[in-house]
């Protein structure tokens, strides 16, 4: 099968791990896969915490003092229990092997598997920038970023209703909106060191909501959708 493009998703945890595991949203994952696989598409995915990473955090800081770097450890752990749990989901299309190192590509360089499943690297780095480095060596120039939030918006809508959504944005724009330090705490829709390399490397990134799969499926085919395109 000849695959006509190659699209990286950095799937946010609080999809696949929104309280509990969410089986549904997962098989509804997994249908929409093997839809846009049949269409000639292949992708990178790239899972984030979601609860899981909340959870273990919040209790080790309940038991004990904990290090900023533990807690990102805890978080990068979580990234990757979450991508063995979507690797099983996709088994029929995924790679065997996780990637944990978007600096140690030799195997996904050769892959031939449709769908290849990575997560968290290490302390002080997002998986939103594991996603833009993947992008980078592997040539990719779409990032489907999915999570909660179906637009980025000016102000956090939950807070302040008249709240601006934008459609469209450049990355000076973005990146003057998410500031320019990273912090694992932050509340961005794409973190501003991978949104730095998103840049340089020419990369258009979508930021929508997973709720509606379909709507994904419209922004891949370049008809209508709803989300927020920075480029």
């Amino acid at each position: 099968m000849n695959h006509s493009e190659r699209v990286i998703i950095s799937l946010g945890g609080s999809l696949i791990v929104p309280d509990g595991i969410d089986w549904r949203f997962l098989r509804s994952f997994e249908e929409f896969i093997t839809d846009e696989i049949g269409k000639g598409r292949t992708f990178i995915i790239v899972t984030g915490g979601g609860r899981t990473a909340r959870a273990y955090i919040e209790a080790a800081g309940e038991a004990t003092p904990v290090s900023d770097e533990d807690k990102d450890w805890l978080g990068i752990h979580s990234t990757r229990l979450n991508a063995h749990l979507l690797r099983t989901v996709l088994r029929e299309h995924a790679y065997p092997r996780i990637n944990t190192n978007p600096h140690d590509l030799e195997d996904f360089y050769v892959a031939k598997s449709p769908v290849l499943i990575a997560a968290g690297w290490r302390p002080g780095f997002s998986t939103d920038y594991d996603a833009a480095l993947l992008g980078k060596y592997l040539d990719v120039s779409r990032i489907v970023n999915l999570s909660n939030i179906d637009y980025v918006y000016d102000r956090d809508p939950r807070e302040h209703p008249d709240a601006e959504k934008f459609e469209k944005m450049t990355w000076p724009e973005f990146r003057a909106l998410s500031g320019e330090d990273w912090n694992p705490g932050m509340n961005s829709p794409f973190d501003p060191i991978a949104s730095k390399l998103a840049e340089e490397e020419g990369m258009e990134v979508a930021i929508m909501s997973g709720s509606d799969l379909g709507n994904v499926s419209r922004y891949l085919a370049g008809e209508t959708f709803s989300g927020t395109v920075i480029k």
